[in-house]
């Protein structure tokens, strides 16, 4: 399972070999028993089947796997489940609370990465796609989303036709702190790091390129980046208070 956990890397190229339904059931059985705040399992996924919305989605989410992976999915944060749940009893949800926002995409994380695990587990790859928050909106209707339920991102998964290397991570002494958090270390561990992306990104089998990885990091952080989501997630019932 370690080996597993430290073999991932993003696949963007599959054959053309199919998943069939008691696979993909039987992956997202296991999806299921990731951790859930308080049991609200507040995430569904919409498997895109049909070849005229898997092309839209594509375009929406500028992201052409989706015209060859053997299932297309998106992931959503979603309360109408619990909107229904509550209403069985004569009660409303307060789903436009920032905790509830919270709750619901951290759910939908947790699903997800354990699908992931499951999926990996059978030799399959994946893609994360965060392409799908490009255009929330559409997408929504393009699925029939109702209010409170939103696009995470999406994901294809297939058998890989590609082989890509595993993207070196930052070392533990980057990420763990001991009692409190110590920022200071940052500057010595980052130079170091980013000799070691520099490496990765010079020798790697395509796309080669002499950045590290601070720098990269500081153009995609300092840019304005879909400004426009917080006005749509409030227009999903989210976010409102």
């Amino acid at each position: 399972m370690l080996d597993l956990l430290r073999s991932h890397a993003s696949v963007r190229k599959y054959k053309d070999v199919p998943i069939s339904d008691e696979t993909f059931h039987e992956m997202l059985h296991a999806a299921q028993h990731a951790a859930s705040s308080n049991f609200v399992q507040a995430y569904s996924v919409i498997r895109v089947k049909d070849q005229v919305k898997r092309a839209k989605l594509a375009e929406l989410s500028k992201n052409q796997q989706y015209d060859s992976a053997a299932l297309a999915l998106v992931f959503c944060a979603d309360l109408k489940r619990l909107e229904h749940a509550a209403a069985l009893h004569g009660k409303k949800i307060l789903a436009g609370a920032t905790e509830s926002f919270l709750v619901a995409a951290i759910d939908t994380a947790l699903f997800a990465q354990n699908f992931v695990v499951a999926v990996e587990s059978k030799g399959y790859g994946i893609c994360y796609i965060g392409g799908v928050r490009n255009n929330p909106g559409p997408i929504s209707d393009l699925l029939g989303l109702p209010d409170h339920v939103i696009p995470l991102f999406g994901m294809t998964v297939g058998v890989p036709d590609e082989a890509n290397e595993v993207k070196p991570r930052l070392p533990i002494t980057a990420i763990l702190h001991e009692d409190t958090y110590d920022e200071d270390k940052y500057d010595d561990i980052l130079k170091q790091y980013d000799s070691v992306m520099k490496e990765y990104y010079h020798n790697r089998s395509s796309n080669n390129k002499s950045n590290g990885w601070t720098d990269i990091m500081a153009a995609f952080l300092s840019a304005p980046r879909r400004t426009y989501m917080l006005e749509f997630l409030q227009s999903k019932g989210f976010l409102k208070n």
